[in-house]
């Protein structure tokens, strides 16, 4: 039988812990009242579209006609459509053209305005002022510094003796490529500066220090140092480009349009013209679904690929 002392201890540990739970209790309930907010937008505006989209890719659902459910004959007819195996074809070589680009000239950009030096702010505004105009912008600028007739782009190239005629930019598949991989490179490369030098600056000033006494050098800085610890920062960015170049809509619809004859045409494109084009709203929410499965697969894929060790920073 327990002691009288023993019980008194137990009743006033129970009364000072009740207070301490409730207090608890009701922090729970206001942290779940300030995410209230974010989750029913993430439901209204993601969760439910897609719940939608994965239904409406297994019926014949057209704007006028009746709804009929098919199963899986959307995503067989996919097989056997060669526009959009194209688009896919296409997209995947625009991103792994356009994605070492953007990486590349962002990672130097950023190592040219890390230091601390008088008047580096000006260069970074300037690095990252493109990512601040819109895509839909830059899309119409460039297309106009590509005309052949009133372009800025070949009267530069005329005016150095680099072509004799006017290049049309996008009469060909390759060349409209290349256009738009400049003008794509040009706008986001300061994005991708601003995310490099946000982990480069994280980066503690002591290692450098250290290894400038062990007399290593900007190189051996750079390979030992910068670039492991930055393994996060560049998966990030990594995922970021990949799907939005998966995505590409905008550029290409404004400055090719899918010409010459459907060779720059994107997935995006070819699912809004099956759904609002042709119709098929049924066939462009099961080609919807999945270029999402796609993306899910290489996110994934890249993700275990440039995941860090358990100790890394």
């Amino acid at each position: 039988m327990a002691s009288p002392a023993i019980t008194r201890d137990t009743k006033t540990a129970r009364k000072r812990a009740a207070p301490a739970s409730r207090l608890m209790r009701r922090r729970q309930r206001a942290g779940l009242l300030f995410v209230l907010p974010s989750v029913a937008f993430v439901t209204c505006f993601f969760l439910l579209p897609l719940v939608l989209t994965a239904w409406m890719s297994f019926n014949n659902w057209t704007i006028f006609g009746e709804v009929h459910f098919v199963g899986l004959k959307n995503y067989l007819a996919m097989a056997k459509d060669q526009v959009f195996l194209g688009s896919l074809l296409f997209t995947t070589k625009y991103t792994i053209i356009v994605c070492p680009l953007i990486i590349l000239l962002g990672f130097l950009l950023a190592l040219l305005v890390q230091r601390p030096l008088w008047g580096v702010g000006l260069f970074r505004t300037a690095y990252f002022l493109p990512v601040v105009i819109g895509l839909g912008t830059a899309s119409f600028l460039w297309f106009w510094l590509y005309n052949d007739q009133v372009g800025a782009i070949d009267g530069l190239l005329g005016y150095v003796h680099l072509i004799r005629t006017p290049i049309a930019w996008f009469n060909d598949a390759n060349i409209a490529l290349t256009a738009v991989v400049i003008m794509i490179v040009w706008k986001s490369s300061g994005f991708a500066m601003l995310l490099f030098l946000v982990g480069m600056q994280a980066i503690p000033a002591e290692l450098y220090e250290a290894a400038q006494v062990d007399g290593a050098g900007f190189w051996t800085q750079l390979i030992s140092i910068t670039l492991p610890l930055l393994r996060r920062t560049f998966a990030l960015i990594l995922v970021l480009i990949v799907t939005g170049s998966y995505l590409a809509f905008d550029h290409f619809y404004i400055m090719t349009h899918g010409n010459p004859a459907n060779q720059t045409l994107t997935t995006v494109m070819r699912i809004i013209q099956a759904g609002f084009t042709n119709f098929q709203l049924g066939y462009a929410g099961a080609l919807s679904i999945m270029l999402l499965l796609i993306l899910l697969l290489i996110n994934v894929v890249q993700l275990f690929i440039m995941r860090g060790a358990p100790d890394d920073r």
